[in-house]
């Protein structure tokens, strides 16, 4: 098990300055005995033993489909007409128990009266308050509801309407508000019923001989860019939810994956393509595998992100396309901010009529996100172990600014018997896709990440997320924190981020208290002199300043708005004092979701 891992990422308890002794409480050879004694409640808090796992056994060729691209899709031959029939056994694995469907929707945001949805265009959209009154396809309502969605976000009541009503739309809003679900839902309701017309010839799926019938090249109709391949790997499971009993053939390809597994999977076919930048260029090189002749919709998710320098030409390429024809293709761009780059990139590309919704206030995912920033002056391991010593055993991601401090906090953790595991760019994606399976099936609920993962993570019960490392204002800044800790308070939950903070992170402390301001959080006692005078909490990067105008701002300010403390006490208080579910009390910290999720892994 653990000790198959390569040289460089041996878990050796000498490596990390740490031993174990005989009753498994853990010591660094210091006189004070700190690490022990947290040790020591780490182990009788109720988190599970820590399990290694052997990479070696994923490869070779029992593994050779053991990659997240080649899960299971619905599949018929199309002969009963444009809907299939019913799958209990896919259905089950697609959507999960009844039981768990009423975990998704998280808190219902038709009780949030205080909700900021700012309109732009040429266009008046009227918005939608359920999904009934969107004209969905008897289908996708099922799929909806199958998937466990009450009613929809507010990114949703804006983008479902407009899409279907064929507008080329942005929409702006922050990380966990549903964005994902906001443009396939339109994208594929539209597509619902025309998949014989539009879509290409393939073979069918129940008689189809690999290397003896003829390969089809794909078509999509749809292709999704996003920079991140676990955020690549969460879309498709999401497009497989809501392509269920439809025509439409998910598919999905990114760097790292075994491309001849992805080349056979195109060849049968390809209706929604959800794809990385590299990979997809490459694949459009190839004009015998893939073609968007067909193509009806483009979408650009996290497009601020895909606009950085190193993106910037791959994306170019990618919007002005190959074959596809431009006046039949719908441009949709999706972001957590909304800077200058990306309105170019709407004026070059999007039709002059194109609508963009702003969504703020009691709608942000952010204002459900306790936010805690921690000063630390020595040892940063002893104080995080202090923290997670502190806290109930829950779902837990620690970001880290380097690969080789997850490697080593990784070791550490692990020697310590807490259930972690890690993943970065080093890693092979086969390794990188088992570690997200571990954190997902709860038998490693502690991940350590750095920052690439920060935008693919969309993990049910991530109640808390701890920055280790506080981002660099050189890679990522405010806006890469904003990312973070997003993933925690998905889609209405609450949600607890900690961050720590040393002498080092001094350059991030203006805008970090300002973001800490604007979201209604306590701002502690080592913060207070970056306090702006009066009331200006203005983030630049929004504005039409020129990028060498800015000063390291964190984004989309207007779309957060002044949260006005009150969330707590309308929902329950979860956020106001001590002893309200998060105060120094490790007692206080039993809610029922963190309890509820502990006992997952007694």
């Amino acid at each position: 098990m653990r000790d198959s891992l390569p040289e460089s990422h041996n878990r050796d308890a000498d490596a990390v300055g740490v031993a174990s002794n005989e009753n498994g409480s853990v010591a660094n050879g210091s006189d004070n005995g700190e690490f022990s004694n947290a040790a020591s409640t780490l182990k009788t808090m109720g988190w599970i033993k820590a399990e290694a796992y052997d990479y070696t056994a994923l490869v070779g060729p029992d593994h050779d489909e053991a990659w997240d691209g080649s899960a299971r899709i619905y599949e018929w031959d199309g002969e009963m007409g444009e809907v299939g029939p019913e799958h209990p056994e896919l259905e089950l694995d697609l959507f999960g128990t009844p039981e768990s469907r009423k975990e998704v929707c998280g808190l219902d945001f038709t009780r949030l009266s205080e909700i900021e949805i700012t309109q732009e265009g040429t266009v008046k959209i009227e918005l939608i308050n359920s999904f009934k009154d969107a004209g969905l396809h008897p289908v996708m309502l099922r799929n909806i509801e199958l998937a466990g969605y009450d009613s929809p976000t507010p990114i949703q009541k804006c983008t479902l309407p407009a899409i279907h009503l064929g507008y080329d739309t942005i929409g702006i809003a922050q990380t966990g508000s549903g964005k994902t679900a906001a443009y396939l839902i339109p994208v594929l309701n539209k597509l619902v019923g025309k998949a014989k017309k539009l879509a290409a010839p393939r073979p069918n799926p129940n008689t189809y001989q690999e290397g003896v019938d003829p390969p089809a090249r794909a078509e999509p109709l749809v292709v999704v860019v996003v920079p991140a391949r676990e955020l690549a790997v969460q879309i498709f499971n999401e497009a497989r939810k809501f392509c269920y009993r439809t025509m439409l053939r998910p598919c999905v390809v990114y760097g790292g994956g075994p491309i001849k597994d992805q080349i056979k999977l195109l060849n049968r076919g390809c209706d929604i393509l959800v794809a990385t930048p590299g990979r997809l260029i490459d694949f459009m090189n190839r004009p015998d595998i893939l073609s968007l002749q067909r193509l009806r919709y483009m979408v650009i998710d996290e497009a601020d992100e895909m606009l950085h320098d190193d993106w910037a030409e791959d994306l170019a390429h990618i919007m002005a396309g190959s074959n596809q024809d431009d006046d039949q293709v719908k441009y949709l761009l999706f972001s957590a901010t909304f800077p200058k780059p990306l309105r170019d990139l709407a004026k070059n590309y999007l039709s002059t009529d194109y609508v963009r919704f702003r969504v703020g206030r009691a709608g942000s995912s952010h204002s459900n996100i306790k936010q805690d920033i921690i000063l630390v002056e020595q040892d940063k391991r002893q104080s995080l172990v202090n923290l997670l010593s502190t806290m109930l055993p829950c779902r837990t991601i620690i970001f880290v600014n380097s690969k080789r401090t997850a490697d080593e906090l990784d070791d550490f953790l692990f020697n310590m018997n807490l259930p972690c595991t890690s993943m970065h760019s080093d890693r092979t994606q086969r390794e990188r896709e088992a570690a997200m399976r571990a954190f997902r099936a709860g038998t490693a609920p502690i991940l350590i990440a750095t920052g690439v993962s920060a935008r693919g993570i969309d993990v049910r019960n991530v109640l808390h997320v701890i920055n280790y490392d506080l981002p660099s204002m050189d890679y990522g800044g405010i806006e890469e924190y904003v990312h973070r800790i997003g993933r925690t308070g998905r889609i209405g939950y609450r949600g607890l981020a900690s961050s720590l903070y040393t002498e080092k992170d001094e350059p991030i402390a203006s805008v970090l208290t300002r973001t800490l301001l604007e979201t209604g959080q306590e701002v502690p006692d080592f913060l207070q002199q970056y306090i702006p005078e009066g009331a200006d909490l203005k983030f630049e990067a929004d504005s039409d300043y020129e990028p060498d105008q800015q000063q390291g701002g964190f984004g989309d300010a207007s779309a957060w708005g002044n949260d006005d403390g009150n969330d707590g006490g309308n929902d329950g208080g979860a956020w106001g004092s001590a002893d309200g579910g998060w105060g120094e009390n490790p007692e206080a910290n039993a809610g029922d979701a963190t309890a509820g999720n502990a006992q997952q892994w007694n």
